[in-house]
């Protein structure tokens, strides 16, 4: 009987140890990292309605909030409004802007968004995306359009910039290689925006950093110089980016401002920059010379996405999914599409005259990975620090 007890009470103790350490001698999971898994949530369950019956449900409710990154959304909600007679209240922000508040009323519970057009992928996943703060809704009307690789997440459309240099003098591009940025002969002729003042600027640098487009920095080295590259930083993309710093790199605060200290004619020395390609327009309108380098070794340049996303418990969520399905129409984009270098998701929709399709930008121009730029975007601003304050 006393043997039956004590094992009784072994039994018990074990019992209320396991409650606490878990059973047998498991070690317990590693918390979970925001910078390895920025995977987010299964999507909420939709109900499937057609057009008309999202039309009507989208009346019903009146009005759509949304907040986007770019100032053509005004114009976008003008077309919806005259459309369906729903109203638009649209509010231009900053990427960074945009992040904050969709996180801090997401957090709180005190959601006015009905849905956002962002952009700067790896904290769109990691900060909004993966804590349920925005989902991706894919219109049903769309999905036979739309390219898979553009339905999840969403996007909108792509957006790209290039290197542009002042083409009055000649229609020859002055470099081929973007380490020829690096030598004395091209010292203070380089421009860019800040990374610190535009998060795509940011996570350029950053992408560049990654195994693979390091490893094209430092072929583009030896083809540029006839030897390898020596090291002095963790890699060659990081070289890159110390080198034009040091060679008396540019940075601008706006790339309207960029295209035309570029593009300005009757200048003795040919400049370049790297800005979007949409600021070409300035040629016909500013009386600039401004023209694309698209043959530069490893990359001419950099694209990236816009998204349009759901925000969770949004209190117009039929207006706020006609109004992307809108956006993904002919009608919808037009705001965007008057411009050379934004790329609609929508393959239907053609690229204007003079401009070429993403299909041929994209294989010489550097992505935006999400996953690579959210695990890393905070060490290369600490090594941009070096240069930049």
């Amino acid at each position: 009987m006393k043997r039956m007890k004590l094992l009784a009470l072994l039994l018990a103790v074990c019992m209320v140890l396991g409650a606490f350490a878990g059973c047998g001698s498991q070690t317990p999971p590693p918390a979970e990292s925001p910078s390895q898994d920025i995977t987010p949530p299964p999507a909420p369950e939709q109900d499937e309605m057609t057009h008309d019956q999202l039309v009507e449900a989208a009346k019903a409710e009146g009005k759509v909030v949304v907040y986007a990154t770019t100032s053509r959304i005004a114009k976008a909600g003008e077309l919806f409004t005259a459309k369906y007679g729903i109203e638009v209240e649209s509010s231009n922000l900053k990427d960074y802007e945009l992040i904050e508040k969709v996180s801090t009323e997401g957090r709180t519970g005190t959601v006015a968004a009905d849905f956002v057009l962002c952009q700067d992928a790896g904290r769109t996943f990691g900060e909004l995306m993966k804590p349920g703060y925005l989902y991706s809704y894919m219109p049903p009307t769309m999905k036979d359009v739309i390219p898979a690789k553009y339905q999840d997440p969403l996007i909108f459309c792509n957006i790209n910039k290039v290197f542009i240099y002042n083409s009055e003098k000649t229609q020859t591009a002055p470099v081929d290689n973007i380490w020829a940025l690096a030598d004395p002969e091209w010292s203070g002729c380089f421009q860019f925006k800040s990374p610190f003042g535009e998060s795509v600027n940011s996570n350029f640098c950053t992408m560049i950093t990654s195994d693979e487009w390091a490893a094209k920095i430092a072929d583009a080295y030896k083809s540029h110089y006839g030897k390898d590259i020596q090291l002095t930083t963790p890699n060659a993309g990081y070289e890159w980016l110390k080198a034009i710093f040091e060679n008396g790199l540019v940075l601008g605060s706006s790339d309207t401002t960029i295209a035309e200290n570029i593009g300005i004619k009757g200048q003795d020395q040919v400049t370049m920059g790297l800005f979007v390609y949409s600021k070409t327009r300035y040629d016909a309108e500013k009386d600039l010379a401004l023209a694309p380098i698209m043959e530069m070794e490893p990359f001419s340049g950099f694209y990236y996405p816009l998204y349009a996303l759901m925000c969770k418990d949004a209190k117009h969520p039929n207006a706020a999914k006609l109004f992307i399905e809108f956006l993904l129409t002919e009608e919808g984009f037009s705001p965007w599409g008057v411009d050379n270098g934004t790329y609609s998701s929508n393959p239907t929709i053609a690229v204007n005259e003079g401009d070429f399709p993403l299909e041929v930008w994209e294989p010489i121009l550097v992505p935006e990975d999400p996953e690579y730029c959210f695990a890393n975007r905070a060490e290369v601003e600490e090594f941009l620090n070096n240069y930049i304050y």
